[in-house]
């Protein structure tokens, strides 16, 4: 008699459920949802000299000079800028950070987060 051939496994892959559609199976997946993200935003003064700013964004925000340069014009011209989007926790730090080096070096230099 000859050999039967093999049957397929009864249960699939763990983390999903699998369904046979024409002879293939396929696996159900469950989307994971992204962290909502926020923006740090600086604001501007009449005090923090604007070569802080650029060193801080360079440092803290990982900024090229030039980059860093731009985005500090920005804040002085339209009083606000997005130094960069994270997720809260993360946000949350960087302006705790911002506000530290700031307050370490005498400058009222204000930071914010915003939901994106």
């Amino acid at each position: 008699m000859p050999d039967s051939p093999p049957k397929p496994p009864e249960d699939g892959p763990p983390g999903g459920k699998t369904r046979r559609e024409g002879g293939v199976a396929t696996e159900e997946r469950q989307k994971t949802k992204r962290p909502e993200r926020f923006k740090v935003l600086l604001f501007n003064d009449d005090y923090t000299p604007m070569e802080f700013v650029v060193a801080l964004l360079e440092q803290l925000f990982k900024k090229g000079p030039a980059e860093a340069t731009q985005l500090m014009l920005q804040i002085h011209k339209a009083g606000k800028g997005i130094a960069g989007v994270y997720v809260l926790e993360v946000a949350e730090t960087k302006v705790a950070t911002v506000h530290r080096m700031a307050e370490e070096r005498g400058y009222p230099l204000r930071a914010g987060v915003e939901s994106e």
